[in-house]
């Protein structure tokens, strides 16, 4: 997998805990650390759209329009931003 070296911003705190953790020999690297945090939270992301849509499908599909203004009507929703 080719890589390509970024950026980022942690606050201190977070840093100083993935430092310990390689220092411990619990993590490889800082970069380590975040690359499999990303992948994690990429998963994560894509596990939730995965389950979302099978949801959908069980139940029926997405909420017709009908449907979704008895829910805003019920939960105080507002319309969509054009």
């Amino acid at each position: 997998m080719a890589t390509k070296k970024v950026t980022v911003t942690l606050d201190e705190s977070s840093l100083e805990q993935i430092r310990s953790l390689v220092q411990a020999g619990t993590a490889p690297s800082v970069s380590g650390f975040v690359q499999h945090a990303v992948r994690v939270a990429l998963d994560d992301v894509a596990g939730w759209g995965a389950m979302l849509a099978d949801a959908l499908r069980r139940t029926g599909g997405e909420m017709s329009d009908e449907e979704r203004a008895w829910a805003d009507g019920v939960l105080g929703g507002s319309e969509p931003a054009a």
